[in-house]
């Protein structure tokens, strides 16, 4: 590889929490265009160097990149970016910062408040009653396993907005629904219906405004069951 091209990486990696960095810094080669999907990366030997890190780090940081889809190593051919990650650049990001709980949250809250506003002018009436079966499911949920009609009641408010951009991210953020379901000790169905409720009556009057602070209202709710639990 020519001389000019060491700067890729840029800074090498401080020496904490390192297979993580590596896989960061790798990825940061797509968000800055210094490569694209399906670009071959530089040899292991010129990755090390050129990271400062050891051949055991650089091999653990591609062996999570693999199983997570956004590399590809080819017999004796080298290591390459996949071409799926150009179609979900969003889903790559979330791969890398999945365990941290209070970021998910915090872009899921943002997102969906917007959402949640074009839904007031954009839902139908058939996803209006979409909605109201969830809830009704939530109701009769045996021992507070209401996670997919949960799940479910969201992601029909993101698809009747019909933005192919906004579900994308919205898609990837709901699958980590699971993640932060499970970390929810003390379940209040009734406050999750009566919220849902309030969201939907919201939609169905095309109040814009009100679907955003039921959605807040919501979201918050869930937020302190998640980061505050003994509170």
């Amino acid at each position: 590889m020519p001389e000019n091209k060491l700067d890729l990486i840029g800074s090498r990696v401080s020496r904490q929490t390192l297979a993580q960095q590596v896989e960061e810094k790798i990825v940061d080669l797509l968000i800055t265009n210094k490569l694209k999907p399906g670009d071959k990366l530089p040899p292991e030997m010129e990755l090390i160097t050129m990271l400062g890190v050891s051949r055991p780090v650089l091999r653990e940081a591609m062996s999570s990149l693999e199983s997570l889809g956004i590399v590809k190593r080819k017999t004796r051919d080298g290591t390459y970016f996949t071409e799926k990650i150009s179609s979900k650049p969003f889903s790559t990001m979330l791969s890398l910062v999945s365990d941290n709980i209070e970021a998910i949250i915090e872009a899921r809250t943002s997102l969906e408040l917007g959402l949640v506003v074009f839904a007031a002018e954009k839902i139908s009436a058939h996803d209006l009653e979409r909605l109201q079966t969830t809830i009704q499911a939530i109701k009769e949920s045996v021992d507070d396993d209401y996670g997919e009609h949960d799940l479910l009641f969201h992601r029909i408010i993101a698809q009747s907005v019909d933005n192919p951009i906004l579900q994308g991210m919205v898609d990837s953020l709901l699958l980590t629904h699971a993640k932060v379901n499970v970390q929810i000790k003390h379940r209040e169905r009734d406050k999750t219906v009566a919220h849902h409720q309030a969201i939907y009556d919201a939609l169905a009057n095309r109040d814009g405004q009100a679907a955003f602070r039921a959605m807040h209202e919501h979201l918050m709710f869930v937020r302190n069951k998640v980061l505050e639990p003994d509170q």
